[in-house]
């Protein structure tokens, strides 16, 4: 009861919208019209509002039940939702599922295990961010997400969980106008470093990781999106994951070049889903990273 409201008024009400009549609504809800009536008549007085016209034989709804009866549909769905939520929460389901993804994770496989998570569960509330290179981890460790994607190795201290998910292979390259897509020279480290590396950086970090930059003039970008329009504007060189890049490279909007040195750039790196070890994973997330360790991350798996 909120008041002197009831979820079953509410219900009578909706009842005769639907059914057209008491009596109609009374044979839906298996009572009697008089019971009908006097719950109408209970929900007029409680809330001092005329629902229905009785003017005519058969009562016709005013303007204010018409209007009250479309809050009262939306009342009882909600209703419906916190007793499906309840119960849920009640073997194990998690109230809410913030995840967080940083910039390298394929974003298709992810798709279709959100909505895979979506159907086995429509009523967990899932909070979603898209997040720089380390932003995703620094969720995780904050508790603003409860599971972390991460395509780079996260320090791994005792706090994470990591279960390994995919391996993600990057690859250099250059617009075709970039002096290095033309270069007859075997691509060696002094040869990259006269060129601009365009690389990923966290936005945290002010002077930005040194893993595996080269060349000693660098922009750094915290957006692998923006970082790739200037890759294909052709202001530099980087390593960019393969799933990203391949349809551009076959399309010749890109260069892939080869490096005379196989120690130079990471050939690839591993994906991980991370969580807090000392907070348990709810129904939601275990199930989210099920499926994540069984999905088909690239074309041909």
């Amino acid at each position: 009861m909120i008041g002197a409201l009831t979820l079953d008024q509410l219900r009578v009400l909706v009842a005769i919208e639907e059914a057209g009549s008491f009596s109609a609504a009374g044979r839906r809800l298996r009572r009697v019209q008089s019971a009908i009536s006097h719950t109408v008549q209970a929900l007029e007085e409680a809330q001092g509002v005329l629902l229905f016209d009785r003017s005519s034989r058969t009562p016709r709804f005013t303007e204010a039940g018409r209007a009250l009866a479309a809050q009262a549909r939306q009342v009882l769905r909600q209703a419906d939702v916190f007793e499906r939520t309840a119960k849920a929460i009640s073997v194990g389901l998690e109230p809410e599922l913030p995840i967080a993804i940083d910039c390298f994770v394929p974003t298709q496989p992810v798709i279709r295990s959100l909505a895979g998570l979506q159907a086995q569960f429509p009523d967990l509330t899932v909070t979603l961010y898209t997040e720089g290179m380390a932003a995703a981890e620094r969720r995780v460790r904050d508790g603003s997400a409860v599971l972390g994607l991460c395509a780079l190795l996260p320090s791994m201290e005792q706090e994470l969980q990591a279960t390994p998910l995919k391996q993600v292979t990057m690859v250099p390259v250059v617009a075709p106008s970039h002096p290095l897509a033309s270069e007859t020279r075997p691509i060696t480290r002094d040869i990259l470093g006269e060129h601009v590396q365009l690389i990923l950086t966290d936005a945290q970090q002010r002077s930005g990781p040194s893993f595996s930059v080269v060349s000693a003039r660098v922009w750094r970008f915290v957006d692998i999106a923006r970082r790739l329009e200037f890759l294909l504007a052709g202001f530099g060189w980087g390593t960019m994951p393969r799933h990203l890049v391949q349809p551009l490279i076959d399309e010749g909007k890109l260069v892939q070049l080869t490096i005379d040195d196989s120690c130079l750039l990471p050939g690839s790196f591993g994906l991980f889903a991370i969580h807090v070890r000392s907070r348990p994973l709810g129904l939601g997330a275990r199930w989210l990273l099920a499926e994540l360790q069984g999905a088909a991350w690239f074309a041909g798996e």
